[in-house]
């Protein structure tokens, strides 16, 4: 029997999703490391264990409960990611990025994805919340790579502007009405498991990034070739400043993060409202 399609693949797990909601879900969000508060603010409809999802890979990350959700947030149909995959969890970016495919089979057009990370600005501070304005590769691979599905998306998709600058701007105005620190920079995704050395800092930060990750990129890229609005956000768990470098621990990311994961719940939940 020949292998499944990509389209195919897709079409099975928006199947398995149907059987248990007929909601049309319009935003998808992804929930990073330590940020799962969101999820308590959706009205779920149907919560969904990814085991249960044809295609879906297994979150085995601490903090990344591994499930599905739909229902309304800000009175929205959304769909969300209670946990997310990453390419050092052994997944190929095909993996990573599926469920995104999925979200747009089911009528999302516009994905929030947040995430956990280190800041390397030497003015931002651990808790800081960072607008995503732009990205850097640096995982070594690309969820594109192989043959298109021009149903899904163009061969060469542009990547000039991958984070709507309208979405930013909404982000913009709710971080200002409700008090909340937004910075805004660039996010460089690197393949991980470790945290980097110094001198990977110092490259890092030379290449213009602001703040550095394992996750995001992927699914962004994805995004875009589904033509979807993207807005990204970053909680700055640890500082990675080379020359006054602490170690840093996923018990520590972990509590930072969830420190200020209520600012986090508060900007997305008011985006929302608001498209």
């Amino acid at each position: 029997m020949a292998e499944a399609t990509l389209t195919e693949r897709i079409a099975a797990a928006v199947e398995a999703i149907r059987a248990r909601s007929s909601l049309q879900p319009r935003i998808g969000i992804i929930l990073g490391t330590g940020l799962g508060g969101v999820a308590g603010r959706i009205r779920v409809e149907a919560e969904i264990p990814y085991a249960e999802i044809p295609g879906f890979p297994l979150s085995t990350v601490e903090t990344h409960t591994g499930r599905l959700l739909l229902g309304t947030l800000g009175g929205k149909p959304v769909v969300a990611m209670q946990g997310r995959f990453h390419r050092y969890e052994g997944y190929t970016l095909q993996q990573v990025t599926f469920p995104v495919r999925v979200m747009r089979a089911l009528s999302a057009d516009t994905l929030l994805v947040s995430n956990a990370c280190g800041g390397m600005h030497p003015f931002w501070e651990p808790g800081d919340l960072v607008l995503i304005g732009d990205h850097i590769n640096l995982l070594g691979d690309n969820p594109l790579i192989g043959p298109n599905a021009d149903e899904l998306g163009p061969r060469f998709p542009d990547m000039s502007q991958p984070y709507d600058p309208a979405l930013q701007a909404l982000a913009v105005e709710v971080a200002l009405e409700r008090g909340i620190t937004l910075r805004r920079g660039v996010y460089v995704a690197i393949a991980g498991p470790n945290l980097e050395t110094r001198a990977e800092y110092r490259m890092l930060r030379t290449m213009g990034a602001d703040v550095v990750g394992m996750s995001t990129v992927p699914e962004v890229i994805v995004a875009v070739h589904g033509g979807m609005r993207v807005m990204g956000v970053s909680i700055i768990t640890d500082q990675c400043l080379p020359d006054a470098l602490q170690p840093a621990n996923i018990e520590h990311i972990i509590a930072t993060a969830g420190r200020a994961e209520p600012h986090l719940t508060a900007l997305v939940e008011g985006v929302v409202e608001r498209l």
